[in-house]
């Protein structure tokens, strides 16, 4: 993983000046310019209305009482999409609007469910509903103060039992 990471760094910026020799060479110092910040432009307002959108939905899931995983997964796409955007840079930029594509971010939601529920280091459970219920009532947790004990675990004094009874 870490060869993967420091690949990334070396690389990346590579490619990323390879593109720029390319391009400019094609079109020119200038036009290559006002195309890195016009991608730029255009990829901060799709993310602000992409933004906006899934932080309406989370908030409408939360409303009905459900969790919003898919709002939070697409959330956290906007927001890498959104670095990568402001990244100057053809491939990133390409990579960062990818993420904007609603369509491709399900397939990458897809798989990356997918992958977590393959490995054997993530576990899911589902939780929820009203606590469970003992015979006398709902469990709630406590600790007891000021409450002398015998040996086999029972209130010393009747009188001082919890509950009075």
């Amino acid at each position: 993983m870490p060869l993967l990471i420091l690949a990334l760094f070396i690389g990346i910026p590579l490619i990323e000046i390879y593109l720029f020799i390319q391009v400019g060479g094609s079109i020119g110092v200038w036009p290559t310019i006002g195309l890195v910040i016009l991608t730029a432009v255009i990829g901060t307002a799709l993310l602000r209305q992409q933004g906006l959108a899934t932080l309406a939905r989370a908030q409408a899931d939360l409303d009905r009482q459900q969790l919003p995983v898919r709002e939070l997964f697409n959330g956290v796409c906007l927001l890498i999409g959104g670095l990568l955007l402001l990244t100057p840079g053809f491939l990133t930029d390409a990579l960062g609007f990818a993420l904007l594509i609603p369509p491709l971010r399900a397939i990458l939601g897809r798989g990356v469910w997918a992958a977590m529920a393959r490995s054997r280091n993530v576990h899911f459970s589902v939780s929820g509903g009203p606590p469970p219920r003992g015979p006398g009532g709902p469990i709630i947790d406590g600790e007891e103060f000021g409450v002398r004990r015998d040996d086999d675990d029972t209130p010393a004094d009747p009188s001082r039992r919890i509950g009075g009874s």
